[in-house]
């Protein structure tokens, strides 16, 4: 028995199952065994650390397992039909998709371009991947988060392609399948080693504007809390969420340098226990804030593309200021966070005995379809560029709504 430990809930497995996930973590152990990273510690604290950003996810247990071996066909003297002899052929297929996902090295991003080109191909194996299994891609996107929350250790060319493909690729990949705090992090993460500079000057800037703020979202939580509990709106939850640094930065561009103009830089989130309970709360909160009319949006009923529900609405609040508030449900708010991982989320109030297991990897939610349509993407596309060129038309550019006459909704790419 190793030293080594991965910390997860077991009692959302069977006894099996966390027997397989503690046999894979020695398998692992051993394979990887005098093995380094960039940094100096034992290269096995990577896949112990993706497994460990997986379940925390909420994946099943033979993605736990993948996650732990990811790297053992690539770096060791294991091959995939033993993989598959030790641990199964659904296991063995992920990380089979995973080696083929190795992603070629691209050389340093040129000192005068804002803008990073990417190696197609690095795309294409990353977008194709998830025609087959998009947990392949729920793997490599928890594994780039780990790769770029040590990205300090790795030399300075290196360092900086990571950081511009995961803002280029992976951010955009995450927002794509609905994963707003992976997308945030790898954005922030990203941000702070491609314009270091920029990234300190704006965190001071927003440090002195939330010492500033502290107070007044105390007391304008508490006044939410009032009026909804006054109106009889169960409340199951307020709290306040800054906006990330790199989405700070890009609306700062758009405001030309004007914080001030930036209303949902620090938002209230109101967590209910259901839809019609967000609409009574909206209707209750704007008797008492005057709502900006032009910034009331409702995702409820027309939900963002990555499958993304909430009421937002801005509003004169305490003293006048202006502040965005948001409203959702436990499932919406879930689903906001872990996005197509919230997918297969466990049910925390089922006993690991009683779990039934998930939907497989082929039934995904109609707001998600997108990721099989990347397989008839491909068979409609006649080379590799091509079919970049269009997944990235489709994943990654801005959605615009637009009804018909008839009231029909089209979702339509930017451009």
């Amino acid at each position: 028995m190793s030293n080594f430990v991965i910390h997860y809930n077991k009692k959302h497995f069977s006894k099996a199952e966390n027997e397989l996930i503690d046999r894979a973590l020695e398998y692992a152990v051993k394979a990887h065994e005098g093995q380094k990273r960039m940094s100096g510690e034992p290269y096995v604290v990577h896949p112990i650390a993706v497994a460990e950003i997986v379940a925390e996810w909420g994946m099943q247990c033979e993605v736990i397992v993948a996650a732990l071996l990811h790297d053992v066909v690539e770096d060791t003297g294991i091959t995939l039909k033993t993989l598959e002899k030790d641990f199964g052929h659904k296991v063995a297929e992920l990380v089979d998709g995973l080696t083929k996902l190795r992603l070629s090295a691209s050389p340093r991003p040129p000192l005068d371009s804002a803008r990073f080109r990417h190696n197609t191909e690095n795309m294409r194996k990353l977008l194709l991947a998830g025609t087959k299994d998009f947990r392949v891609m729920l793997i490599k996107l928890a594994d780039r988060l780990h790769n770029m929350r040590t990205l300090d250790a790795l030399p300075d060319d290196k360092r900086l392609r990571i950081a511009w493909e995961s803002l280029e690729i992976f951010a955009p990949l995450a927002d794509r399948m609905g994963m707003g705090q992976l997308k945030g992090e790898l954005e922030d993460l990203g941000f702070s080693h491609t314009d270091p500079e920029q990234y300190r000057r704006l965190k001071e800037q927003v440090a002195v504007v939330m010492r500033n703020t502290k107070t007044y979202l105390t007391n304008l939580r508490r006044s939410i809390a009032h009026h909804l509990k006054g109106a009889g709106v169960e409340v199951i939850e307020i709290e306040a969420r800054q906006k990330h640094y790199y989405s700070i930065q890009k609306k700062l561009v758009k405001t030309e340098g004007d914080m001030s103009k930036i209303y949902d830089l620090m938002a209230v989130r109101v967590i209910v226990p259901d839809v019609a309970a967000c609409y009574q709360a909206l209707g209750v909160l704007h008797q008492y804030y005057k709502p900006l009319i032009y910034r009331i949006k409702d995702y409820i009923a027309v939900p963002k593309p990555n499958g993304y529900q909430s009421l937002h609405t801005t509003v004169f609040a305490e003293d006048g200021r202006i502040s965005e508030i948001q409203i959702r449900t436990p499932e919406m708010h879930q689903a906001a966070e872990f996005g197509l991982a919230a997918h297969f989320y466990y049910d925390a109030h089922k006993s690991s005995e009683a779990y039934v297991e998930q939907k497989d990897a082929e039934a995904l939610p109609a707001n998600l379809s997108w990721v099989k349509e990347l397989g008839q993407l491909k068979k409609a596309t006649t080379s590799g560029d091509e079919f970049v060129e269009r997944a990235k038309l489709e994943l990654f550019s801005d959605r615009i709504f637009v009804f018909s006459p008839k009231g029909d909704l089209y979702d339509l790419p930017e451009g």
